[in-house]
């Protein structure tokens, strides 16, 4: 064997060659096991794509590394103590302080509860009612996917990852420039986010800006969103009288009346208050509607540290917990025993520009902290992560992205929204983000499963077999068995060798993903609506998206050469 021709290659041939092999000038990407002379790159690339289609298959059908509802909670950033305190203060502060701006319906219910309602129109919980509600409110729920396969069970620690957002504008794949979000963009970010693995349900991740009415965008919105997936999916409304519309529009496609209120497969994403401690009266009328139809209700408060909270993390923490509570009270008032998420968010600003900043490390921290309190209340939890501030794909944002959706799993929050596509403090989204997220999100999800210690897994007599052996377990049976059980790859990472990257093209990750992006849109084109039932919504409502652009259309998306 030729001697290493430096430091370098002389550690890289102790730590991770087996006995015998050989080191040519391109060392890395060769290897030799005894006996079986050299393996060339060539050989070595057919074979991983080979195990990239069984892991491929292996995906399809629920068998893999990773899956849905894993159990994380292993970081806890709050002492339980802590957590009491915080808990305890924001009870103190519901009685104290209470919330402002209630609409009818929910002043009569919490006044009949033993609420009281002072002069300026504040609602005042009593600690005793609040803690009520909090035994009263599920503590498993199933968000329903229209197709079964895609149910999801929030319960206890179990980590789920999924879009959200509502972004203004789209960093276009074809000229990589920003620009205003439409309609036709949430369609594909749907059609795009069904077919990735990590993605394990849909909310609108733009909202799209041609619409000058409330009910046109609201329909839309709702149509285009169920129409690329069959995940479960979630969005907003502007107005409540849309509420009972759209529900009318998920029973057609579900074939009747009644229908979506026995498998809500859309739940509703409600910023309940406008901080500090007031409700927003638009959107609380919309929870109402909603809860008629059995609509999950995900609860968001989104208080921003050193804005409209606290500048202090503890302090957004307690005021954004009141806020949460308050919605539930809201909710278990109203509707004993609704689907209800605590979805307790709060932000972070720049203290320098007063700017949110979505991929700080005090937003992980935050999120995961929520997670904890959440799961201190045994409640359903969701929390905001993946927000990064960079504008386009670049090396900030993966650290943010990473940094954040990591600690939301490990802190173990039921649902990590906004985990995907999202840049530019939420004002953006990308579909080459989207699957690069979902790399990401799949990594997170392994950190999230730790490591399985039992006697197999430890091998003892693997080793044995092997040092009086072989001397290497390239080769051995478990080895081959663990490769798509025990490891996740990346889709458009490189682990390549500088020489054959640049062989390849030299390309960067960014490139790379808007090619899987162009090879997913340009051939995913799901027919999930009945066209018979299709017809009879564009006949009653006004759906403004294009039929051709829902059928595959080389004028918009080119397969890769």
């Amino acid at each position: 064997m030729a001697p290493p021709t430096s430091i370098v290659e002389s550690s890289f041939a102790v730590l991770f060659l087996p006995p015998a092999a050989t080191i040519s000038a391109r060392p890395i990407g060769w290897w030799a096991a005894p006996g079986q002379g050299t393996i060339k790159m060539a050989e070595a690339r057919r074979s991983s794509r080979a195990r990239e289609a069984k892991r491929a298959q292996r995906a399809r059908t629920g068998i893999g590394t990773v899956r849905p509802g894993m159990s994380g909670g292993q970081y806890l950033p709050l002492q339980p103590n802590e957590i009491e305190r915080v808990h305890e203060a924001a009870l103190d502060i519901l009685e104290r302080i209470g919330i402002g701006d209630g609409i009818p319906q929910f002043v009569e219910a919490a006044e009949a509860a033993g609420c009281t309602l002072t002069d300026e129109g504040r609602v005042l919980m009593p600690r005793g009612l609040v803690e009520q509600m909090i035994e009263a409110a599920p503590s498993s729920i199933v968000l329903y996917g229209r197709d079964p396969r895609h149910d999801l069970e929030l319960s206890s620690t179990r980590v789920h990852y999924g879009t959200g957002g509502a972004a203004i504008s789209v960093l276009d794949s074809h000229t990589g420039e920003h620009r205003p979000s439409t309609l036709v963009d949430l369609y594909d970010f749907a059609r795009l986010a069904d077919q990735l693995d990590n993605i394990h349900w849909f909310s609108r991740t733009v909202a799209p800006t041609e619409f000058s009415e409330a009910v046109d965008l609201d329909i839309n919105t709702a149509y285009a969103t169920m129409a690329g997936t069959q995940k479960h999916i979630g969005t907003s409304f502007m107005q409540s009288c849309n509420v009972d519309a759209t529900v009318a529009m998920f029973d057609m496609v579900l074939g009747g009346e009644g229908r979506f209120k026995k498998r809500p497969f859309c739940q509703l994403h409600a910023t309940t208050t406008v901080p500090p401690l007031r409700f927003s009266v638009d959107t609380a009328y919309v929870m109402a509607a909603a809860l008629k139809h059995g609509m999950p209700i995900n609860a968001i408060t989104a208080g921003q540290a050193g804005a409209t909270a606290p500048a202090t993390l503890a302090g957004a923490l307690v005021q954004t917990t009141a806020e949460t509570l308050g919605a539930l009270v809201f909710v278990q008032l109203l509707s004993p025993g609704h689907p209800f998420i605590f979805s307790n968010w709060p932000f972070v600003s720049d203290l320098r520009t007063g700017a949110m900043s979505g991929g700080s490390a005090e937003a992980g921290i935050l999120n995961a902290a929520s997670a904890q309190i959440a799961n201190y209340y045994n409640l359903p939890s969701g929390v905001a992560a993946g927000m990064a501030d960079s504008k386009v794909p670049d090396a900030q944002a993966g650290y943010e992205k990473a940094l954040t959706t990591v600690l939301a799993g490990l802190g173990g929050a039921n649902l990590v929204y906004e985990s995907f596509g999202m840049l530019a403090s939420l004002l953006a989204c990308s579909n080459e983000m989207m699957v690069m997220d979902d790399e990401i999100l799949g990594a997170a999800l392994r950190t999230v499963r730790g490591i399985e210690v039992t006697d197999e897994t430890m091998s003892v007599d693997l080793i044995v077999q092997t040092v009086h052996g072989p001397g290497h377990y390239l080769g051995s049976d478990q080895t081959l068995a663990v490769m798509e059980s025990e490891y996740v790859y990346p889709t458009v990472g490189d682990r390549l060798n500088p020489d054959d990257w640049k062989d390849r093209g030299s390309t960067d990750m960014w490139e790379r993903a808007r090619r899987r992006v162009r090879d997913l849109l340009s051939t995913h084109y799901p027919n999930y609506i009945d066209p018979e039932r299709d017809a009879v919504i564009r006949d009653r409502f006004n759906i403004q998206l294009p039929p051709d652009v829902m059928a595959a259309n080389p004028h918009r998306w080119r397969p890769n050469d």
